[in-house]
């Protein structure tokens, strides 16, 4: 059975709704979503059942942006918390605040990232060209991961086998069997390409341990092995299989110490605090001669609509969060045979039409 896309949100909670500015002719609103998955994701001491959210919504001569943020959870920015930190700058957003003017006006996090990508989408309407001419970026379909979290080896081998459509499979590991769990998925998929999220879940000696195995196994990347803040140990390990940092570099202010441990840096908007700061990110990572992936902390195609432009910069794009929820909105991306495409112009950075992908519906598959 397909699950099929709503129009709105299947919780909306109290709103914050503030007054109209004549004089910039600006309108505001941000409230939190609530969105049940389809079934509970598990990782390294984690286990979610829904997902809550922000969505920000700025409007300006007759054109209207939006934005999502879903929060990182291990830096305790949840959907509250992020209403909080918008209010404080509401008056400012009213009076015609730039994305740049944002940057130092909010941390980076959840508010900071559904605030910028409104004021991206609402610049894109109001420029008339769209957030692709904006970025001289073509919006191409990109193959994306699909996530299979953690759960024994036969329930995570019989999940990826159901997924044939996905040529990537990011598989959630802990420090529990971690190889006997890959080698399982590897027979289930010996055609896929196999990535691996722990998700802080290993110690320095397990990865030294299992690196080898796990290439064996033909792993190509081992995404945030040791914990954030305790991965010195990394710095002049030569890993056998390339790790990508996620905990351990949520924006460039964290870049330098990761340039030193890691080969890949994960770019997720919500750690950035937005698209502006993602940008930046990923310029500064590339021209260190670092691979560059991007992700997600799930949330709806609102959220995944900015990160696709990152998708175009990356070599690994991981933007499967919409079909880890029960429903989506309206007109989002589209997922298709292992790939996504964007979102319709009206839906995020219009105005101009991107190419893609024939609609269709999540694949009856669960995370």
């Amino acid at each position: 059975m397909f699950v099929r896309p709503v129009r709105e949100p299947l919780c909306v909670l109290p709103a914050i709704l503030l007054p109209r500015n004549q004089n910039m002719n600006r309108s505001f609103c941000a409230y939190k979503t609530s969105w049940p998955l389809r079934t509970p994701i598990r990782i390294t001491g984690h286990v979610f059942e829904k997902i809550d959210m922000v969505v920000v919504e700025i409007g300006q001569d007759g054109h209207t942006g939006r934005g999502e943020g879903c929060g990182v959870y291990y830096t305790n920015d949840f959907a509250d918390g992020m209403l909080e930190q918008i209010e404080l700058v509401r008056g400012d957003i009213l009076a015609g605040m730039t994305r740049e003017e944002l940057q130092s006006a909010l941390p980076p996090g959840g508010a900071r990232n559904a605030l910028d990508c409104a004021l991206w989408d609402l610049d894109a309407r109001l420029d008339g060209r769209g957030v692709w001419d904006m970025l001289s970026i073509s919006p191409d379909p990109v193959r994306t991961a699909f996530t299979i979290s953690i759960n024994s080896a036969e329930e995570m081998a019989r999940q990826a086998a159901k997924a044939a459509d996905y040529s990537l499979i990011k598989i959630k590991l802990d420090a529990e069997t971690p190889v006997e769990r890959v080698a399982a998925i590897r027979a289930a998929r010996p055609d896929a390409t196999l990535i691996i999220d722990a998700n802080e879940g290993f110690s320095f000696a397990q990865l030294r341990r299992t690196a080898d195995a796990l290439a064996d196994l033909g792993v190509a990347m081992i995404e945030q092995p040791l914990p954030r803040g305790g991965d010195s140990e990394l710095e002049g390990y030569k890993s056998p299989v390339p790790l990508c940092a996620d905990e351990s570099c949520l924006h460039r202010g964290e870049l330098s110490q990761a340039l030193e441990r890691y080969d890949m840096i994960n770019i997720k908007l919500d750690k950035t605090g937005g698209l502006t700061e993602a940008l930046a990110l990923a310029a500064e990572a590339r021209k260190a001669g670092k691979a560059l992936m991007v992700g997600n902390m799930v949330g709806t195609s609102l959220s995944m609509a900015p990160a696709f432009a990152i998708a175009q910069l990356c070599e690994f794009a991981d933007l499967d969060g919409p079909l880890a929820l029960r429903s989506d909105l309206v007109n989002g991306l589209v997922y298709r045979k292992g790939m996504v495409g964007p979102p319709a112009p009206e839906f995020w950075g219009g105005p101009l039409a991107p190419r893609r992908l024939a609609a269709s519906h999540p694949p009856e598959t669960t995370h």
